[in-house]
């Protein structure tokens, strides 16, 4: 069972990962660093949109309209973390 609770927290990981990737690349685009004409940079940017959106879009049917800001990446974030902290917790389950 050990190994269950230790492809879990894999898989968190990297979606942790992926998600770090996406943060950090719309903020190169929004800041004009990264070029969405390039070919390259597009098809990384709507692979990731395509992962990313089944996470995303319950979650801004929660959270209320703030503009041109966009928190549903923070929130997924935090989840994702707080169920890596009850995995790591409850450990002893798993044995």
């Amino acid at each position: 069972m050990t190994s269950l609770l230790q492809i879990m927290l894999l898989i968190l990981d990297v979606v942790w990962f992926i998600m770090i990737a996406h943060i950090v690349m719309s903020w190169l685009i929004n800041f004009q660093v990264l070029n969405l004409h390039q070919q390259f940079v597009a098809q990384i940017w709507y692979g990731l949109n395509r992962l990313l959106e089944p996470l995303y879009e319950p979650i801004r049917r929660i959270l209320p309209p703030t503009g041109g800001l966009d928190l549903a990446p923070l929130v997924a974030l935090i989840a994702i973390y707080a169920i890596r902290i009850i995995l790591i917790n409850n450990a002893a389950a798993f044995y």
